[in-house]
């Protein structure tokens, strides 16, 4: 089957598609605010279709293209619309043109990248606007001096060895088998522009103290002088509950008298909204959000060391989750497919998950935070039937300082198929009511 955009196809024909997978447009991929941790009223999302072509690394430069590609899709995945390898002697060149609006003309211009697997040379308008190596993390680039006139061009040229040459890939090969998998390449998530103001908040840390109950918010600006202040104002569903500024270098500590803690069971989390000000006026504003939590090691009642969530021991019950996908590979055909294997590992009575050598996109981590699952994190690297594994492996253990369990995985992958659901998330595999119970009995296990 192929749908078609125009003269654009994609050829769903030998695929295992999901089932968002054919609710994927040119016109509607991925056109969420990739950033629900610092967002901003103005962006221009730069997914969709551009221009690509293959080439031998040695080229420099490129006049023709290949065909068109559905960004932010890796190349070798069907939802891409190319399906094809890259190997180590090849590069992938990628061409789109955008336009600026006419309100942003005086801001600066922020060119972000969600993740470009490995490494990634930017131009805009025949300048080099700089290059990026690492396949898992966002970067960004000021391209404010190379825009002009209405229509601008942006060309991105991307090199990557796979296992060929010793940089992080998790578990990506190019020749995939056994628990190794499909190898991917180029742009894997989102890309887009965001104006700012000549001085602006860059970054920022927040530090929830349960203990002092207060959170202490340190911000960053770009362009900052003495004479400006950063105000931070919490919100509680809407509600203003308490606020605070201070000047450059300085951190805030608002006190939240009330508190409501986040846990798996009640993942309440606070909103929070930053300023930039200059001479009483906001020149920069992002929201963003926070859980009050605490994660620590203690002794519970009986001396036994254990993991503790907000003064309090808990079993960290989870899964292992690869979050590869049969259409997408690396990315989940829809922001709606992204947040469903969340809600699935929740439904299953599970309160944690392990994400195994890979880092997920901003949202991912986002949905997390909504629906209360702890997350594991991997760094990224070059048998028995349930109730009886449970209740006579794990549960005896626990007594002994055991303080958590992950299952591997929540999904087949590939040629693996130990996951919980199949790898279209078509069929789960255990009764989910079954498994619900018996996570929360294992959850639950501690005084």
């Amino acid at each position: 089957m192929k749908r078609s955009n125009n003269e654009f196809f994609i050829n769903f024909e030998g695929t295992l598609c999901t089932k968002w997978t054919r609710e994927v447009t040119s016109e509607n991929v991925h056109n969420e605010y990739p950033r629900p941790q610092m967002v901003r009223k103005n962006w221009l999302n730069l997914n969709g279709l551009w221009d690509y072509a293959i080439r031998q690394k040695e080229e420099s430069k490129i006049s023709s293209y290949d065909g068109k590609i559905l960004v932010p899709f890796p190349v070798e995945s069907t939802l891409s619309g190319v399906k094809k390898p890259l190997t180590p002697e090849q590069k992938l060149w990628y061409r789109r043109y955008f336009e600026i609006p006419d309100s942003w003309r005086e801001k600066r211009l922020l060119l972000h990248f969600g993740a470009v697997d490995w490494k990634a040379e930017i131009w805009i308008n025949g300048c080099f606007a700089g290059m990026h190596t690492g396949g898992f993390y966002p970067f960004t680039f000021e391209i404010s001096e190379f825009i002009n006139g209405k229509e601008n061009e942006i060309v991105v040229a991307v090199w990557d060895p796979t296992d060929t040459y010793g940089q992080e890939r998790g578990k990506q090969v190019l020749n995939p088998s056994g628990l190794f998998y499909t190898a991917i390449s180029g742009i894997w998530q989102t890309v887009w522009i965001e104006p700012v103001p000549n001085a602006y908040i860059k970054t920022f840390k927040i530090t929830p103290d349960i203990d002092k109950k207060k959170v202490v918010i340190f911000a960053e600006a770009d362009g900052m002088n003495e004479n400006m202040e950063i105000e931070a104002s919490v919100f509680e569903e809407g509600v203003p509950v308490n606020s605070g500024k201070c000047r450059y270098g300085g951190s805030l500590e608002i006190p939240l008298w009330n508190m409501k803690l986040w846990s798996p069971d009640n993942p309440f989390l606070y909103n929070l909204t930053l300023r930039l000000i200059s001479n009483g006026e906001v020149i920069d504003e992002v929201e963003s959000y926070f859980g009050m939590r605490k994660f620590s090691i203690g002794r519970d009642e009986k001396g036994v060391k254990r993991l503790f969530l907000n003064n309090k021991p808990v079993f960290f019950n989870g899964v292992l989750d690869q979050g590869y996908w049969p259409d997408g590979l690396y990315t989940a055909p829809t922001d709606e497919a992204l947040e469903s294997d969340v809600k699935m590992i929740k439904n299953m009575g599970f309160n944690m998950v392990r994400k195994h050598i890979k880092v997920e996109p901003a949202r991912w981590y986002y949905h997390c935070d909504r629906h209360g699952l702890v997350v594991w994190q991997d760094m990224i690297n070059g048998g028995s039937k349930w109730n009886v594994f449970y209740q006579e492996q794990v549960r005896p253990l626990v007594d002994k300082g055991v303080s958590a369990v992950v299952y591997t995985q929540l999904t087949d992958v590939e040629t693996e198929i130990n996951g919980l659901m199949t790898y279209d998330r078509e069929v789960v595999k255990m009764d989910i009511s079954f498994l619900n119970s018996l996570n929360k009995e294992l959850s639950d296990c501690l005084p």
